[in-house]
């Protein structure tokens, strides 16, 4: 079982400015694979948004997804953890903020994401939600 968050994150950060659409937005997520980015002004993370943001918060309200921005529908002010912290602290945060994600982050740079999905193949490996997590989507 790995000891620190750099070892059970997923490398490589998926960003989007704030002032990207939704429509921007999902189609990158489409494009990677995935099912949230992180929205970054710069360097600097000011948020976190998912598909079921766009889902929940625009589009089930009858926002127009080419007018609305993805820094209005994230989360803002995302709790991140440091690459060289301990798999228990993410584990910690996650519990205290409810949260399924975090970004990590590394001298002020976003650098990866470590997911409650990472979390769950690391610390039992054998579970239903790390075979779910391995598995290719659509499976």
């Amino acid at each position: 079982m790995a000891e620190f968050v750099r070892d059970v994150m997923t490398p490589g950060v998926v960003a989007v400015r704030p002032d990207a659409s939704l429509v921007e937005a999902a189609r990158l997520m489409r494009r990677q694979d995935i099912g949230d980015v992180v929205v970054a002004d710069g360097q600097d993370v000011v948020g976190v948004l998912t598909d079921r943001d766009i889902t929940v918060r625009a589009v089930a309200d009858g926002a127009d997804p080419l007018a609305v921005s993805a820094g209005a529908v994230c989360s803002r002010n995302p709790v991140v953890i440091g690459p060289g912290e301990r798999v228990a602290a993410a584990v910690a945060l996650m519990r205290e903020h409810a949260v399924r994600r975090l970004p990590v982050i590394e001298d002020g740079l976003p650098v990866g994401v470590v997911s409650l999905g990472d979390l769950a193949e690391n610390q039992d490996p054998g579970s239903a939600l790390a075979e779910i997590s391995r598995a290719a989507p659509g499976d």
